[in-house]
């Protein structure tokens, strides 16, 4: 994505600006979540790293209130005010970037308009998280363009805030949160109950992280993403009766949870001890990263996708069908899904020597199982949002 070309672009759409005139350009990530999946909810433990594929904006500060904002993904221009509230108002894509300017203002942020170009190099739908690196690039965007400053974590929360209450996707926290804050050539092992967190290397050249996603469109917004929430809420209120200081399924051990699983249903049973395994995972695979032990975290990457696959029952043929063919490639140390399921991405750790032979594998089988073409690339722990060139 490059500056120059976002520059042109922004030019084409907004004519009006001289050439000479001084854009603002700020990118943030998307991210790949390497294991620890619908935990954040839970108040658990997630892993994620920033990859290296972001969404970027332009902008020019206006002497009015308006934000004028393109898309060049969506080829639309959306227009609203920022003076408060900030109207709910289509197309729907806009409203992530309502929600930011809202969540801001109630917070006491605010200042003039802007116009804005968007771009992304993030799949779209693809659980890479291209919803929460648009949120945090429109904070970061306008905030710059305010001379203000904001703590990281307080921008992440804005942002959360707004895919709530605007987009009306009840996420964690995890999106936001990496996507803020990453570091370059790191993974996060992320509490998302107190939200203290650690920095793990991930820079060993040696090794690869490779997205491969499975064409297959995910809508988190659906009712599936609210009735895993619900029994995992169900499941915490039947471990409460017996253990009263239990408030999340962060607070179950396996052995708490089997003790009460003959007096709950037997899929919210499931659902918890889904949680309750990834959590676990989560924490030993940052410290086998920590040791550069590799196989140790492969193995918890396939244990969790066993888990996400059979008893949360959020995979789905076509990511089983990526995550078996990689599993078959010499040097692959793990594979599983990422994301919040029913289709995105699968995400594996490799040898980078085995990111041809992999691509091979997957790009003559996945079609002939499948139907469908895998999108394929290796991707490294990138940093977080920030304006380019500061």
């Amino acid at each position: 994505m490059n500056s120059e070309n976002l520059n042109k672009e922004f030019r084409r759409i907004f004519p009006e600006y001289a050439l000479d005139s001084t854009m603002l350009e700020v990118r943030a990530p998307g991210r790949v979540n390497l294991i620890g999946e619908h935990t954040d909810y839970n108040d658990g433990f997630v892993f994620p790293m920033a990859i290296d594929r972001v969404t970027a904006m332009v902008l020019h500060r206006r002497s009015d209130h308006l934000i004028r904002l393109y898309s060049t993904a969506q080829q639309q221009m959306a227009e609203f005010s920022i003076l408060g509230p900030v109207q709910k108002n289509p197309p729907a894509w806009s409203l992530y970037a309502k929600g930011v300017c809202e969540a801001l203002r109630q917070k006491g942020h605010t200042g003039l308009g802007a116009d804005i170009l968007t771009d992304t190099d993030i799949p779209l739908g693809g659980g890479l998280s291209s919803s929460a690196a648009f949120e945090v690039a429109m904070a970061l965007a306008l905030l710059s363009a305010w001379g203000q400053t904001m703590p990281p974590v307080d921008m992440a929360l804005a942002c959360q805030w707004a895919e709530h209450h605007y987009a009306g996707t009840p996420c964690g926290i995890m999106d936001q949160f990496i996507s803020a804050m990453a570091k370059a050539g790191h993974a996060m092992l992320l509490d998302c109950r107190d939200q203290s967190y650690r920095q793990i290397p991930l820079d060993d050249p040696k090794v690869c992280v490779v997205i491969v996603n499975s064409h297959v469109k995910h809508e988190l917004v659906a009712g599936e993403y609210k009735n895993r929430r619900s029994q995992c809420q169900a499941a915490v209120a039947a471990m409460a009766a017996t253990y009263p200081v239990v408030r999340a399924l962060r607070d179950v051990t396996m052995p708490m949870l089997q003790e009460v699983q003959a007096s709950m249903d037997p899929v919210v049973f499931q659902r918890a001890r889904h949680v309750v395994g990834e959590n676990q995972r989560a924490i030993d695979f940052a410290a086998a990263l920590q040791k550069r032990d590799y196989a140790a975290c492969g193995r918890l990457m396939y244990a969790s996708h066993t888990s996400l696959r059979d008893d949360y029952a959020v995979s789905c043929p076509e990511l089983d069908t990526l995550v078996d063919l990689s599993r078959s490639v010499s040097g692959v140390f793990g594979a599983r899904m990422t994301g919040g399921g029913f289709g995105g991405c699968i995400v594996v750790l490799a040898k980078k020597e085995a990111v041809s032979p992999l691509q091979q594998v997957l790009e003559q089988e996945y079609p002939l199982r499948c139907g469908k073409k895998p999108g394929i690339f290796a991707t490294a722990a990138g940093p977080g949002a920030h304006v380019v060139g500061s």
